[in-house]
């Protein structure tokens, strides 16, 4: 007997509806399950949307075929059922599974670690649930069309829903959900909101469901267990740790240093040091383009940080050197927000929140700076608008004649023709004189561009007349392991940037580097000897 729910067709339209709106829901919820580990860069979002779409297209194949052979709704509101409970257990078990899979994966491969890893985790946490709601449109349309003479119409009316499902599923998530509860809770919002969908369906038709009681059941543990916003679930004590519009945001701290995490992979954003003295880190090998940019000459040098952060460089730039004014650029509020509260950067800095490239964009022409710094590149993602030959050349514009641009790079490896190499050859064809420093102990490498030849002289001169020893002391380590750029031809445009490629060879180096050392400690002492080092 059909469910008498279905003689109202608004119900189908509205079951095509949250279907649609949980599908695109679930994919940006991916994605911020997944930036926390494998980053958000284009590569990512391409695994996301590539699975997805299988996703969608199995379930649509099958769900036509299913609805042919047996055209019983109950079979399709149980399969809303099963997807409802499986993005509910996402929370509770999505990140104990996509870090299972990692280790897996670092130990068995050598290459493209980040698509395979990334690819892996997708396929096994996001593609039934959604090849299941796949199904949903296709059987809708078995029960929705009742002659020819009406099926066009009826069939652009349930695509309407979906569509206009989806576009609700992809603002609620980014501005609303995500933002205020966590991506946890927007799984457990949308599994909810299918959940009760289906249940209403069989309440109404008042038929016994035993998949509609456990279900229940299933939803109100994940409920309890999966609220969580954790995703170092391993770390404990931490100061903070919480999201963003654009991020994963995680502060952590002991006796010496405050440290912010935007990837629980692929090591810090930023570290700040309790002592307030010189640290070795990078912002330290920094200081030296206010030197270069004639610090120890000029009455009052104007400093722009594209890419603030928690501002350890203009913290510690404005504690050295009382002649400089420092502003910055952040996309993220809440990273400054965390800046002002944890990191100690000073009420006294501006910092605007904006894209960088944007806000270069959007200053006049005779707003130049003696000093812009370039630290946007975050983990291991690169914004390509912000690594191109369109972009360094606005740096340019704005720069006064003796200007100085300092990149921080933060993938430091050897393979030879990597991101670094693209950056300062793309740098070397707007700059007539680029110089490189690698930071100690560290991946980054700092980068020192100027059109005008007398950097490294100011540079000498200034760390002479330096008063402070220790700052003296940490310039002439700088100027002893600089290295005058040799340029190449390799050039990245806004048409043409492949730093997400790039950056998955950098990142393949890294790991194959720390693997290899974990491999040699097995080989040699056994999984005893591999526990107690890790």
């Amino acid at each position: 007997m059909k469910n008498k729910i279905l003689k109202n067709k608004m119900y189908l339209y509205l079951t095509e509806f949250f279907a649609g709106m949980s599908v695109m829901a679930v994919e940006l919820g991916a994605s911020r399950l997944l930036a926390p580990y494998f980053s958000s860069s284009q590569i990512v979002w391409t695994i996301i949307i590539g699975t997805i779409m299988i996703a969608m297209a199995l379930g649509n194949i099958m769900g036509g075929r299913w609805a042919d052979k047996d055209p019983n709704p109950d079979k399709l509101y149980g399969r809303i059922i099963v997807a409802a409970i499986w993005i509910a257990l996402i929370p509770v078990v999505g990140k104990y599974i996509i870090l299972g899979i990692s280790a897996l994966l670092v130990f068995t491969i050598s290459t493209n670690f980040l698509v395979i890893a990334a690819f892996a985790a997708c396929m096994v946490i996001f593609v039934f649930p959604l090849f299941l709601l796949g199904t949903v449109t296709p059987s809708l349309v078995k029960y929705t069309v009742d002659s020819l003479d009406d099926s066009g119409k009826v069939v652009g009316y349930l695509n309407a829903s979906n569509t206009i499902g989806s576009i609700i599923g992809t603002f609620v998530p980014t501005f609303i959900s995500i933002p205020a509860v966590g991506t946890s809770i927007t799984f457990l919002i949308f599994a909810g909101i299918l959940l009760i969908l289906a249940i209403i369906y069989f309440v109404v038709g008042k038929t016994r469901s035993v998949k509609a009681v456990v279900a229940v059941i299933i939803f109100v543990i994940s409920c309890i267990f999966g609220h969580g916003d954790s995703f170092a679930f391993w770390q404990h004590d931490l100061t903070y740790e919480g999201e963003s519009i654009y991020n994963y945001l995680q502060v952590y701290e002991d006796d010496a240093k405050v440290v912010l995490s935007t990837n629980v992979l692929f090591g810090v954003q930023s570290v700040y040091r309790k002592e307030k003295t010189l640290t070795g880190m990078y912002y330290d090998y920094a200081m030296a383009a206010p030197f270069m940019a004639g610090v120890a000459e000029k009455d009052s040098l104007d400093m722009l940080v594209l890419g603030m952060g928690t501002g350890t460089f203009a913290t510690q730039s404005s504690r050295y050197f009382d002649n400089v004014n420092v502003e910055g650029v952040e996309i993220d509020q809440k990273i400054t927000n965390l800046a002002r509260e944890y990191f100690e950067l000073s009420p006294e800095i501006k910092v605007t929140t904006y894209d960088g490239r944007a806000f270069l964009q959007g200053l006049e022409a005779d707003d130049k700076y003696d000093v812009i710094m370039v630290d946007a590149y975050q983990d291991i993602t690169i914004p390509f608008q912000m690594s191109s030959v369109e972009f360094f050349s606005l740096v340019k514009e704005h720069l006064n004649d003796d200007g100085v641009m300092v990149v921080n790079m933060n993938m430091k490896t050897d393979t030879p023709g990597g991101i670094n190499e693209y950056l300062a050859d793309t740098i070397s064809s707007v700059f007539s004189n680029v110089y490189t420093v690698d930071v100690s102990n560290n991946t980054n490498r700092e980068l020192f561009a100027s059109d005008s030849p007398d950097i490294v002289d100011r540079l000498r001169q200034g760390t002479e007349a330096e008063e402070d020893e220790s700052l003296s002391a940490m310039m002439r380590k700088v100027d002893e392991s600089l290295v005058s750029y040799e340029a190449g031809d390799r050039i990245l445009t806004d048409d043409r940037a492949p730093v997400e490629l790039l950056s998955m060879k950098a990142i393949d180096a890294l790991i194959r580097e720390e693997v290899d050392y974990y491999r040699d400690v097995y080989e040699e002492e056994g999984l005893a000897g591999l526990l107690e080092e890790l």
